[in-house]
């Protein structure tokens, strides 16, 4: 019926809804027997499959209705990021944190725990201060920060219902300067992450681990209103003399603009372009988070598997994200840090290799992306609030409306 982002995945659904109103979204939910919410397809597993019905949200995509007093904007699900942050800029507003991708939606985002990059900045969810579900009887119900279901219904996979309009903390626009750096020893980064990470509102480290003693680049996005200078050497790594792509020897054209030039914070804190059509079908991703203070231990681990990751990598980054107590938030309880792989699209090569590069992992209790690729089971123990997220989930959803094969596996409580 239809594929997810990457064309790695076809989805098994028998029915696919694009309803462009609340009304239809409760009516479609209260008739269906089993039905699951789609977003803008930007993940690399089954989370969203279906062997039933699936509900798009890219119709709810009402522009953002900003209140200047209480700085927050409501918007519809389905919104992407990039257009959203346009509405804001346009009315002289911000978001604190963007990701990589500004193509992604609102809903699936938030939904996953997907998130940016800085010491301070938490994930895109943490942003939320309310949303607006439909639960399985066909009910809208609002959720506000300090409810007692809030921290539960955030980050909750699509497990409770179909999320149709966030509220989203937001504040004055502000300019942003991307510079980039080049080739830090890794030396450096073990002795001084602290010190790399903490240089600007958000840093993000990028090698190809085919030479297991660089990091091949460091891209820091520097608030000239909160953030110091930086310096003209960063521990060993050399400011780029010209634009540069995460990827080496892949033209920049498509990526958010460097070199220190300052510009309004959508077009800084993003990789890429929203202008960029994102290369469908060329990638694959994995992602897992360790918490802070065990990020250069495994980092240590990952290099000694570099001779088995590098043949089949483009990219890896690694991004830190602040901690939250969004019960299954990946940065629940804990400052973390992101280890991301975007891998070359050869899903049996990559699969095989997973289970070796979790089990290096799982010493530092590392947790997988809920969007992305990964091999373990039962993640439960990983997360202190599951059983509560159980509880929450049985009585939103006693007959498990929204389940699926996903949810069965990796939170089968």
């Amino acid at each position: 019926m239809t594929h997810n982002w990457a064309g790695n995945l076809a989805y098994g659904a028998t029915r696919l809804h694009t309803p462009s109103t609340v009304d239809e979204v409760r009516m479609l939910v209260a008739g269906a027997t089993r039905i699951r919410a789609l977003g803008t397809r930007h993940s690399f597993n089954t989370i969203a499959d279906t062997r039933h019905e699936l509900l798009s949200t890219e119709r709810l995509d009402a522009p953002a209705r900003i209140d200047e007093a209480s700085r927050t904007a409501t918007v519809g699900a389905g919104t992407r990021y990039g257009v959203l942050a346009r509405q804001l800029d346009d009315a002289g507003w911000a978001l604190a944190a963007m990701a990589s991708l500004p193509h992604i939606s609102v809903g699936g985002a938030i939904a996953t725990g997907t998130h940016g990059s800085g010491d301070r900045s938490g994930s895109l969810a943490t942003a939320v201060s309310a949303l607006e579900l439909v639960t399985a009887s066909g009910d809208l119900v609002t959720l506000r920060r300090g409810d007692p279901d809030f921290a539960g219904a955030v980050v909750s996979l699509g497990a409770l219902g179909v999320v149709t309009a966030v509220t989203l903390d937001i504040e004055p626009a502000y300019d942003v300067e991307q510079h980039v750096y080049e080739r830090m020893p890794w030396a450096a980064l073990t002795t001084h992450l602290d010190e790399i990470t903490g240089a600007a509102h958000s840093v993000s480290l990028f090698t190809t681990w085919s030479d297991p003693d660089t990091i091949d680049q460091l891209w820091l996005k520097r608030r000239g209103d909160r953030d110091a200078p930086l310096p003209a050497e960063l521990f060993g790594a050399l400011p780029a003399t010209e634009q540069r792509h995460p990827l080496p020897g892949v033209p920049a054209q498509n990526c958010t603009p460097q070199l220190g030039v300052p510009g309004r914070w959508l077009d800084r804190l993003p990789h890429f372009r929203l202008e960029f059509t994102p290369s469908n079908g060329e990638e694959l991703q994995s992602e897992y988070l360790v918490p802070r203070e065990h990020a250069v231990a495994a980092l240590s681990a990952v290099r000694a598997l570099s001779p088995r990751i590098a043949p089949l990598l483009f990219v890896s980054e690694v991004r830190t994200i602040a901690a939250d107590e969004l019960w299954l938030s990946e940065a629940h309880g804990g400052d973390m840090v992101g280890l991301h792989f975007t891998w070359k699209p050869r899903q049996r090569e990559v699969e095989a290799l997973l289970p070796t590069l979790e089990a290096a992992l799982a010493p530092f209790g590392a947790r997988p992306h809920w969007g992305k690729l990964f091999a373990a089971g039962d993640l439960s123990s990983l997360y202190p609030r599951a059983s509560d997220f159980a509880k929450l989930r049985a009585r939103l959803d006693p007959e498990r409306k929204f389940g699926n094969e996903f949810l069965e596996r990796h939170l089968p409580g």
